[in-house]
């Protein structure tokens, strides 16, 4: 029972994490430029060039992040019909950490579309 909630909350983190790289690797950049913070985000290029090899290679990031979004969704989904211990403390900190869980896999999944907005949706209407 506590496995099934440790499986959800990690797969909530990971997800933020691949998440977290579609903002970098789209929204980022596009965000400096646009407020003409162009040479920022040459200095940041400079100092960090994964940003580059990130943005060159979105397609399987978000992919990447598209399935663990997925499979922490799943997670989820199974957990919240699992049973909380029946100890006072434990059904508090059960209960708390579902909430928690599912506010970081909604934060994930809105970074997910913000990047995904940026790197897939604006060059598309640009066009």
């Amino acid at each position: 029972m506590i496995d099934g909630f440790r499986s959800s909350f990690a797969a909530s983190f990971v997800s933020l994490f691949t998440s977290g790289g579609t903002l970098i690797c789209c929204a980022l950049p596009a965000l400096l430029v646009s407020l003409g913070a162009g040479a920022a985000m040459a200095g940041l290029v400079g100092a960090i060039p994964q940003i580059v090899w990130l943005s060159e290679h979105k397609m399987p990031l978000f992919a990447v992040a598209g399935a663990m979004l997925v499979l922490a969704g799943a997670l989820q989904w199974h957990a919240r019909s699992l049973p909380c211990p029946s100890a006072p403390a434990l059904a508090a900190a059960c209960a708390r950490t579902r909430r928690v869980s599912l506010a970081i896999y909604a934060v994930s999944v809105v970074m997910f579309l913000i990047g995904a907005g940026f790197a897939f949706a604006v060059p598309w209407l640009q066009a």
